[in-house]
């Protein structure tokens, strides 16, 4: 193109398609065949398309629509988040579109590609994996600020201390006189594995960044309380569902004798615990102790209500909107990292 932009004429030609159906696609009003749509987007990617903001009559040449693309939105910490992020834009005069990745890299792939094409004026990410995540892949990316738990210093970040987070409430649940504290959520160990090897390094461990950050903070509070790390009170699950959690929770009362307390790295697994604990006539905290971590708003109502860790989720967004609009004004601002402090609430499932 001789760095010359390209129309849509451009993007038609390339695509096999009329213009008007460039249009259709772009504007996402019209219903345009998913084969044809697939060809329309691979042109605008390939041709770096940027669409005209002065004939769209927009202003400062922004389209007023920010994106957030998280993981699994049937989790009640993503609708906190979605509520909050909704809210909290709609005070800076920002729609916002509402994107699912199912941790999926082609997914983030795609939303990273339309955020370009159409001048969504910038992305909120939450990857579970940096390695698997099209962040790195993806080519020039648009405004984009990533929260959660993944280690890097590619882009601004919001996120919390998870290492630090699971080694308080490690230690609240030993100060309570615990010592055999089973860890749900931890990476998983591969088939046909022995586990000590592969539960030696976290690092290197399967599973998501929270997962084995979680893993860390919890390993470190037992050892600086002289604990032995015991691999088999480590459970691990591929997703964080409460049946998930139900499931090996139930299967590790069958098999062994009932621990001290259950320390689940979120509430929505701590719920599948409960559950479990309940079925088999374990009563909480009488008989052993159960914590969680996030404190959505149904942590309270659980039977018994859930210590848990909490953070301030109001600060957690607002951070983020702050420093996408960082980057919406200045794409060649330095990264920053925002750390969100958090505290462990405890309540009854924890309380002897």
């Amino acid at each position: 193109m001789s760095g010359m932009r390209a129309t849509v004429k451009d993007v038609a030609k390339l695509a096999g398609v009329s213009p008007k159906t460039v249009s259709n696609v772009i504007n996402g009003v019209v219903f345009v065949r998913p084969e044809t749509r697939a060809r329309v987007e691979q042109a605008l990617s390939e041709l770096d398309y940027v669409p005209n903001m002065s004939a769209r009559g927009l202003r400062n040449g922004r389209t007023g629509m920010i994106a957030l693309a998280l993981p699994d939105l049937l989790r009640p910490y993503s609708a906190e988040i979605v509520h909050l992020v909704v809210e909290l834009a709609h005070e800076r005069g920002w729609g916002v579109q509402i994107e699912q990745t199912a941790s999926e890299p082609r997914r983030e792939f795609e939303l990273l590609s339309k955020a370009r094409a159409y001048l969504v004026d910038g992305l909120i990410l939450n990857p579970v994996n940096l390695d698997d995540s099209a962040v790195l892949s993806a080519g020039p990316l648009p405004p984009l600020v990533l929260i959660g738990d993944v280690d890097q210093d590619l882009v601004s970040q919001v996120a919390i201390d998870n290492v630090a987070a699971a080694r308080d409430m490690t230690r609240h649940l030993i100060a309570r006189g615990c010592r055999r504290i089973v860890a749900v959520g931890t990476p998983e160990i591969p088939r046909g594995s022995s586990g000590a090897g592969v539960l030696g390094s976290v690092a290197e461990a399967p599973g998501t960044a929270a997962s084995r950050l979680r893993t860390a903070g919890y390993r470190q509070a037992l050892e600086e309380a002289g604990i032995p790390n015991d691999p088999a009170l480590e459970i691990g699950l591929d997703r964080w569902r409460p049946e998930g959690a139900a499931t090996v929770v139930g299967k590790y009362l069958g098999d062994h004798e009932l621990p001290d307390a259950f320390f689940c790295f979120t509430d929505t697994l701590a719920s599948g615990a409960l559950s479990a604990l309940w079925g088999a006539g374990v009563a909480v905290p009488d008989q052993t102790l159960v914590a969680g971590f996030d404190n959505v708003l149904e942590s309270q109502f659980m039977i018994p209500p859930l210590t848990t860790v909490d953070f301030d989720r109001r600060a957690f967004v607002g951070a983020a909107l702050g420093l996408l609009e960082e980057r919406m004004a200045d794409k060649n601002a330095a990264p920053r990292r925002v750390i969100v402090p958090h505290r462990v609430i405890e309540r009854v499932s924890t309380t002897r």
